[in-house]
């Protein structure tokens, strides 16, 4: 059933030569827009842990947070992406502030591992959305959000661990620092 809630896509049923039509509701649109500027949010929280360690003289941490902003940029254009597909309209919105400062660096990885607790959350708000909706390519498409967060949430502890292990042990810090320096960035594939 057609109703004016939802945007649509037609697309060519190579079989019946029909037009097959793959809807995005206006309420998961809407959900899938405010998690573009929650993954935006993201990259500039990010973004701004980087600008710290790099400006606190470590540069491993500034790379690590670097390379988190760069990741989180790519999650919001794959919601952008995914709604422009789905014949849906992007509306991007303002993107609020972020703290500038942290007190030693357990305190950015807690801080982290807090934020990506909260986009978990997000996102498996979503993939409700999506069974509530019916829209099973969108359950589909959010997996991968899913399983990207349990890496997340995982990554940002053992370093929680790590720097409770090394508390104030400057070799300690300094040693983490330059495995984080290695740390390199892979776009995401399309």
């Amino acid at each position: 059933m057609l109703n004016n809630k939802s945007r649509f896509l037609f697309v060519r049923n190579k079989y019946y030569h029909q037009n097959i039509i793959i809807m995005l509701s206006k309420k998961l649109e809407a959900a899938l827009n405010a998690q573009i500027n929650a993954e935006l949010w993201s990259a500039y929280l990010y973004l701004s842990m980087s600008a710290y360690f790099a400006a606190d003289g470590k540069p491993g941490f500034a790379n690590w947070f670097k390379i988190q902003f760069q990741e989180e940029q790519d999650h919001a254009m794959k919601f952008f992406n995914y709604i422009v597909e789905r014949g849906g309209k992007v509306e991007l919105k303002p993107i609020a502030k972020v703290a500038l400062a942290w007190k030693s660096p357990l305190h950015a990885f807690e801080e982290t591992l807090k934020h990506e607790i909260v986009v978990t959350g997000l996102i498996n708000d979503l993939v409700a959305l999506a069974q509530e909706e019916k829209d099973y390519a969108t359950e589909s498409m959010l997996k991968w959000f899913v399983d990207e967060q349990v890496e997340e949430e995982s990554t940002a502890q053992g370093y929680i661990d790590a720097l409770k292990m090394i508390k104030d042990n400057g070799f300690g810090i300094y040693t983490l620092d330059k495995e984080l320096q290695s740390r390199s960035y892979t776009p995401l594939a399309d």
